[in-house]
């Protein structure tokens, strides 16, 4: 081994491109590359997300319409035969609680409940949600269970 054969070892060397400004015999002296004058040459240059060259961006482009309602409070619908495939799994037996659901990775932690009336309810259950639509809490209560809201 002699002085010309030295290299880094493979993957400690990261910069594979020239070092710019280094002078004319460089090849990327003078502009280093930037070419000649315009926004780009300059230091501090950055273009605005969405920039087009002078084109309409897409977002203006685009027609706008409806209203986006700001308090608008979202529910995760949980259905009836959801709560009955858990009862058949025997993951559930008496209670279902938000904290229940929760383990159970049926909802996720900030969801607020809201208990829907598809399917059929047959376990007496104490059911305990945010909101409950008029039939879910109809078969509950008819299947011999409760309704409890938070």
């Amino acid at each position: 081994m002699e002085l010309h054969n030295l290299k880094p070892a493979k993957g400690s060397s990261k910069t594979k491109s020239k070092r710019l400004g280094r002078g004319e015999a460089t090849g990327t002296g003078g502009t280093s590359g930037r070419g000649h004058k315009g926004a780009k040459s300059r230091s501090g240059y950055s273009r605005k997300i969405g920039f087009e060259g002078g084109q309409m961006p897409l977002q203006r482009r685009v027609p706008k319409f409806g209203f986006t309602n700001p308090n608008r409070v979202a529910y995760k619908g949980v259905n009836l035969d959801v709560l009955q495939d858990l009862v058949d799994q025997g993951k559930i037996t008496d209670e279902v609680s938000y904290t229940t659901l929760v383990d159970l990775n049926v909802v996720k932690k900030n969801d607020l409940v809201k208990i829907l009336g598809r399917g059929e309810l047959k376990a007496k259950l104490k059911v305990t949600a945010h909101k409950f639509t008029k039939s879910a809490q109809d078969s509950i209560t008819g299947a011999g269970g409760e309704v409890i809201t938070l």
